[in-house]
């Protein structure tokens, strides 16, 4: 027999070496599927139960810091509703305010400071003036008021500090400055934030104007949490049953 007529016997024996490994495997593998069944199946007499499935759901995602925001120095509910003259006033779990369905919500106290988010808290941008008589009317009734303002997508930011109906520090820019008032705070000049005056433009060489913009935006949060709060620094057990208050501004500034 010469090597030509080897050739199919050594291919049929390699077939055959193939399938027998493949059998073994399916029979190992419908084997351990067996002992699986057995192991997860329905109870029998005298059989112990397994520990129970975990059916958690899965936690609720939404947004932990709201594009804008006000803190009040306060504790009392009532008397921040009474501030705002809210209409049609309604308990509203935080989770869901936090969501920002709301036209304006009162988070409960924490550490002293109640938060102000929702979709009709004014915004510099829009209405820098509106900003300025809502903060200043909050702050006559209420005392310490602060805002904050930050969109990373525009670059647009504010932080606005008013004590006993006076503005003590403000500063907005929305493509230009659109408000520029009283001394850098000491939390200010830590964060190293760049304020310009009005009718002042950055420097645009090596891009430095999208940079330092963008700079100021990330360092609100920053700011928030040594002046009051981070609405995202909040203690998440916080959010599972405590309520606020929602409901509709009385007028619009």
């Amino acid at each position: 027999m010469n090597a030509w007529d080897l050739i199919p016997v050594l291919l049929l024996t390699l077939l055959s070496v193939a399938l027998s490994g493949g059998a073994a495997i399916v029979l190992l593998v419908a084997r351990q599927r067996r002992k699986i069944h057995c192991a997860t199946g329905p109870l029998g007499v005298g059989a112990s139960p397994g520990p129970a499935p975990d059916f958690t759901p899965p936690r609720t995602v939404f947004p932990r810091r709201p594009a804008s925001w006000l803190a009040i120095r306060s504790r009392n509910l009532r008397a921040v509703q009474a501030a705002l003259g809210l209409h049609h006033p309604k308990p509203c779990a935080w989770i869901e305010g936090l969501a920002g369905g709301q036209k304006l919500f009162i988070a409960p106290p924490v550490k002293g400071w109640i938060l102000i988010i929702g979709s009709d808290v004014p915004d510099p941008n829009e209405d820098v003036d509106a900003c300025f008589r809502f903060v200043l009317d909050l702050s006559r009734k209420l005392g310490q008021v602060q805002f904050f303002s930050a969109n990373r997508v525009l670059g647009h930011h504010a932080w606005v500090r008013a004590e006993a109906g006076r503005i003590v520090r403000a500063y907005a820019w929305a493509g230009k400055t659109l408000w520029n008032q009283g001394i850098k705070t000491r939390a200010e000049l830590e964060l190293g934030v760049k304020c310009f005056h009005y009718f002042e433009a950055p420097e645009r060489t090596l891009f430095s104007q999208a940079d330092v913009i963008a700079l100021n935006t990330e360092k609100v949060p920053l700011l928030a949490a040594r002046w009051s709060l981070d609405p995202a620094g909040i203690d998440e057990r916080l959010f599972e049953h405590a309520q606020g208050i929602a409901g509709e501004p009385s007028r619009h500034y």
